[in-house]
């Protein structure tokens, strides 16, 4: 079985393990005060030219979504983000768990327009009755999308001056940033670190084991560690994820997954091109996203593991494929047979 249904179905890169295992028997203060948590926040800061940022670390990406939005939003704030992004349609409504509504906008492959970002948040405060109604308090974007897509430079930039503008923060879901930064994008980790008031960097789907290195580069708010541990989030084992962060930015790991990764997904996307198919959107990243004849879904499911995605009314199925560290070219070869072989 071929397994591309997503980036994360592998334990973690060789490198990461190989230093969980050399520092195993060491002893450490716990919650994050271990000297592997404290150089891999180090290194973070230097990547991204963030000298003054404050960084944590959580075992997931649902739990970092949680935590920044409960702990950040005012009890009578919402969160603005793309109806297909991920806090509003893959988190079993963990931001209106903890009492905050999802704000939706209209998606464009998953990104939100600066526009009508402005747009909703002027008529927001030109309705009379806005004193009844909830409070715009955040913005969420996803980069990369969960359409494979990114934000340009313009794009960060406009959402930042607008999020200024009107005293909210910007936050970004990076749980696949090593692929968004490996693709062909003028953002970089310090454009992103200089333009959002708090994102953080993938981990569990970018070659660690588990954790997300979140990110404030400005400075977080006060207590903000007391926060986390408030709200069942804060790992007694820290070093767990400090010992994975130092692995993965030592010597560039990080940046070379993501472009081994995005790498062999364009390879995939150019070959699916050559066979006929078509693509549902134009993705730069590791995830891909062909339109499939329902007719050979059956006989492909046997063979390659995939996500699906969404139904066409054409006969066709959106599926999803995506790499990881663990993808070799000799997987993108397999696959490509497997399609020949059901085209036949």
């Amino acid at each position: 079985m071929l397994y591309f249904e997503n980036d994360y179905a592998e334990g973690c890169h060789p490198l990461v393990l190989k230093k969980l295992c050399e520092t195993n028997l060491v002893s450490q203060p716990g919650y994050g005060a271990d000297e592997y948590s404290q150089r891999a926040r180090a290194s973070i800061r230097e990547a991204c030219r963030a000298p003054e940022a404050d960084v944590f670390f959580l075992a997931g990406g649902t739990q970092t979504n949680a935590v920044v939005t409960g702990g950040l939003l005012r009890p009578w704030e919402g969160v603005y983000a793309a109806s297909t992004g991920h806090i509003a349609l893959h988190e079993a409504g963990a931001v209106e768990f903890a009492g905050h509504k999802v704000l939706p906008l209209p998606p464009h492959f998953g990104k939100i327009d600066p526009r009508e970002l402005r747009r909703y948040l002027e008529d927001f405060y030109a309705d009379p009755n806005h004193e009844h109604m909830v409070f715009p308090g955040m913005a969420y974007i996803s980069h990369p999308t969960e359409y494979g897509t990114l934000y340009t430079l313009a794009e960060l930039t406009a959402l930042s001056d607008i999020c200024k503008k009107y005293r909210i923060p910007l936050y970004m879901d990076g749980a696949r940033l090593a692929y968004a930064l490996a693709s062909d994008t003028d953002v970089r980790l310090a454009d992103i670190a200089r333009l959002c008031d708090v994102f953080y960097i993938g981990g569990t789907k970018c070659g660690a084991l588990c954790g997300e290195a979140l990110v404030f580069p400005h400075g977080a708010p006060e207590h903000f560690l007391t926060l986390i541990k408030q709200r069942g989030a804060l790992l007694a084992k820290g070093r767990l994820c400090g010992v994975q962060f130092e692995a993965l930015f030592e010597d560039g790991l990080y940046f070379r997954i993501g472009r081994s990764a995005v790498e062999l997904a364009l390879r995939i996307r150019d070959g699916l091109l050559s066979r006929g198919f078509d693509l549902a959107m134009d993705s730069p990243t590791n995830q891909q996203f062909p339109i499939v004849p329902d007719a050979l879904l059956p006989e492909l499911s046997k063979s390659v593991a995939y996500s699906f995605w969404e139904k066409r009314g054409d006969g066709g199925s959106v599926i999803r494929l995506a790499t990881s560290w663990a993808t070799e070219p000799e997987d993108v070869a397999a696959l490509f047979k497997i399609l020949d072989k059901l085209r036949d």
